[in-house]
């Protein structure tokens, strides 16, 4: 039976039907690999901005994508299917494929795994992310709306 409701129990059913627990032990394990596979997407968002940054995020404007901002030979040679678009594609695949079975965890309505995935993003924002990442994420972090 799917729940539809939050509900507190260390018997749960992830993603797949052979992914179920029945113990404390089994339950923890899951939460564990809940907090590990968040922080994992907040590393992999943060390597995808790093190759989109391509070069030294210090020239260039703010307002410029990073990636163009790139000097020197073959700065100009960035075509359709360059190797940096190429990975920032595959990578940007992962991110989305992982993201959305964090999702998928996450509407199993077990407030465990709620939790261990909100906690994991957390601890891998607070590892991995930047500001310089935020800025070509487009997130104005220095807005003093009022």
């Amino acid at each position: 039976m799917m729940h539809m409701t939050f509900y507190w129990s260390r018997q749960v059913t992830l993603l797949f039907t052979s992914w179920r627990t029945d113990s404390w032990l089994s339950y923890a394990l899951t939460l564990l690999a809940c907090v590990l596979a968040s922080a994992f997407y907040q590393y992999l968002e943060h390597v995808r901005y790093r190759v989109r940054r391509g070069g030294n995020p210090a020239e260039g404007t703010a307002g410029e994508p990073l990636l163009l901002r790139q000097k020197g030979p073959g700065a100009g040679n960035r075509g359709k299917w360059s190797t940096a678009k190429i990975i920032g594609g595959v990578l940007f695949g992962l991110s989305s494929a992982l993201g959305y079975l964090l999702m998928l965890a996450i509407m199993s309505f077990n407030g465990g795994v709620f939790l261990a995935i909100v906690l994991g993003l957390t601890v891998g924002f607070l590892a991995f992310r930047t500001e310089e990442d935020d800025e070509i994420a487009g997130v104005n972090s220095t807005c003093a709306c009022a």
